[in-house]
């Protein structure tokens, strides 16, 4: 079992789904990465997406077309891994009903795994949404996280101010479990880690809108 540690996380925005394909193709669609799903349709989240294609390529090109659009000092980016592990337990109101998925104790509810998912990614926002009204953060797709991967480090009761993980690896952190796992393989609390360049059917993305600090 990992390691847990306290953090201190300011405000940001998480999006309500993840990435769907049909926003990807809004922002690539004149690129040669404008439909890289294996499984498609336009409500069905992104995958066959490397770490670097979004961090690259997909999101300066969302924070330029949406340069007009975003409030002051806003931009897209990917969740740190302890601002998904937050969205997804539903933030202040875990404390209170602590569920081992992202708004369940039953993933059936809320997420589409090894049992259920007839063998592909799902239309994003049929299951139900966890506290906070977000949507798929238990299976669908793992999603892709800021961060380089590596264990937690032991603070013991120190409180880390927005962690972002360390400075460099060989891999990057995926949660959130997928389609093509079982139901051990979605809860919240499991941490996975792929290479950035690697293209998967079962990893995808989900984007944060960055705060801007209060003046």
């Amino acid at each position: 079992m990992s390691k847990t540690y306290r953090v201190g996380l300011s405000d940001f925005w998480i999006g309500e789904y993840p990435v769907t394909q049909a926003l990807w193709a809004y922002v690539m669609g004149d690129t040669d990465l404008a439909a890289p799903s294996y499984f498609k349709g336009a409500s069905q989240p992104v995958e066959q997406v490397s770490w670097r294609d979004i961090d690259r390529l997909f999101l300066p090109r969302l924070n330029d077309k949406t340069k007009n659009n975003r409030p002051e000092g806003t931009y897209y980016r990917l969740p740190t891994e302890a601002e998904w592990e937050y969205a997804a337990r539903g933030g202040k109101y875990e404390w209170q009903n602590p569920t081992a998925y992202s708004g369940s104790n039953q993933l059936e509810e809320v997420g589409w795994y090894l049992e259920n998912s007839q063998g592909q990614t799902q239309t994003v926002g049929l299951k139900k949404p966890n506290r906070l009204g977000i949507y798929d953060m238990s299976g669908n797709v793992w999603e892709w996280c800021s961060d380089w991967y590596d264990t937690y480090p032991d603070l013991g009761k120190d409180i880390t101010l927005n962690p972002t993980g360390p400075t460099h690896g060989w891999y990057r952190v995926v949660r959130g479990g997928c389609w093509n796992y079982p139901a051990m393989g979605c809860r919240s609390a499991v941490r996975s880690n792929d290479t950035p360049e690697n293209r998967s059917n079962n990893v995808g993305c989900r984007l944060v809108l960055s705060v801007p600090p209060i003046q």
